[in-house]
């Protein structure tokens, strides 16, 4: 697995589920396990994706954005 994303929970439910409707199986982790977890949605989470899937997902959410500005 491979770290796409680093950001508040939040955006790391949505960008997997958006993942997911790509057909790329992602997971997300707290980036400190040791934290309770009491539904602060800006805590920090990473977002990981198969390597061989990582390309196309960074592509995918990442390449437009960049052309943008």
């Amino acid at each position: 697995m491979k770290l796409l994303y680093t950001g508040p929970l939040v955006n790391a439910e949505l960008l997997v589920v958006m993942l997911e409707k790509h057909g790329i199986a992602a997971t997300q982790q707290f980036v400190d396990p040791a934290l309770p977890d009491d539904g602060d949605l800006n805590r920090e989470t990473q977002v990981l994706v198969p390597d061989a899937d990582h390309a196309r997902a960074h592509r995918l959410f990442y390449e437009d954005k960049e052309n943008e500005l």
